[in-house]
């Protein structure tokens, strides 16, 4: 028999891990004709998440637990899950229960006609309208900018085949955006869409931080246009003072004594100039600190425990 892999990455869930598991086997139960392993990765809990996943390993030889010396972030550590998968295809789907775990049969149906990723687009959601919006913003920037063609609205929820991990783990990122890179590598991707529920139990753990991260680092990994435009920007910019320099020298030279220099125009683009350079420059920073990850070529994570592998 065919092995599914079903990978979820759990920080502080301890509301959600047992309806998680519970609803995974049920089903896989309807799939008779295929195996499967369930693998879920804890980033160091601190809510008891650590003791019933181990109550449920103790019951559930087909749940494998991985708890982490520490929390290693919300990229690295669900990402260190899939690589862990030895099943010919990869379920990633979220432990918060956001993700309904149904879908897997219509992935694994999508998976056997030929399709190398079977991903599921966010259709609709509970979350607000605002939020939804500006999501939807950030995938249209993103496709944008890339240098192939992205998956908008998409979380990472989705069925992998190995292939697909087999790159990535050949790839070997220390800090990946794994989204990108199912778009990057060019085999065939399935899309199905998927109406994303609110959150029953817990509090979500995306704060401003951990999103602005994640779409910084999807725009830096995949694309150099903002570097290109901030040096045509500013040979623009450059091009534009030099031309309103000459303007205002010919026109102080003609009228002498009535045109005034002036503060006002040398303050306002002294701060105007200044305010690009430091967007700019901010810019050019995440870059430096994107190869600065990699060149330090730290582990994903450090594990402290494995159960059931």
């Amino acid at each position: 028999m065919k092995k599914i892999s079903i990978v979820s990455g759990c920080f502080n869930e301890a509301g959600n891990v047992e309806e998680l598991v519970a609803r995974v086997a049920k089903v896989m139960e309807s799939l008779p004709g295929f195996e499967y392993e369930q693998i879920i990765i804890d980033n160091a809990s601190t809510d008891g998440t650590q003791e019933i996943l181990r109550k449920l390993a103790s019951a559930n030889t087909r749940l494998k637990v991985i708890l982490n010396a520490r929390n290693f972030g919300h990229i690295r550590s669900p990402y260190y899950g899939l690589m862990q998968s030895t099943g010919e295809a990869t379920v990633a789907v979220a432990s918060d229960l956001q993700e309904p775990p149904e879908l897997i049969p219509e992935m694994i149906k999508k998976w056997e006609e030929g399709a190398k990723a079977v991903v599921a687009i966010k259709g609709s959601s509970d979350e607000s309208t605002l939020f939804f919006a500006v999501r939807r913003l950030y995938y249209l920037l993103v496709e944008g900018l890339a240098e192939f063609k992205t998956v908008k609205n998409f979380t990472g929820f989705g069925l992998y085949d190995r292939v697909i991990l087999d790159y990535c783990r050949k790839v070997a990122d220390p800090y990946p955006y794994f989204r990108g890179q199912i778009s990057e590598i060019g085999l065939p991707i399935v899309e199905i869409s998927y109406h994303q529920a609110a959150r029953k139990r817990g509090i979500t753990k995306n704060n401003f931080f951990t999103l602005y991260d994640l779409a910084m680092l999807g725009i830096t990994n995949h694309s150099k246009v903002p570097l290109r435009l901030a040096a045509m920007l500013g040979f623009a910019m450059a091009l534009l003072s030099l031309l309103v320099a000459l303007v205002y020298f010919v026109y102080k030279l003609v009228f002498w004594y009535s045109l005034p220099v002036g503060t006002a125009p040398l303050v306002i683009g002294l701060f105007f100039f200044a305010s690009v350079q430091l967007f700019f420059i901010g810019i050019l920073g995440e870059y430096i600190g994107a190869i600065h990850t990699q060149v330090l070529k730290r582990p994903l994570v450090v594990e402290k425990e494995r159960i059931n592998f």
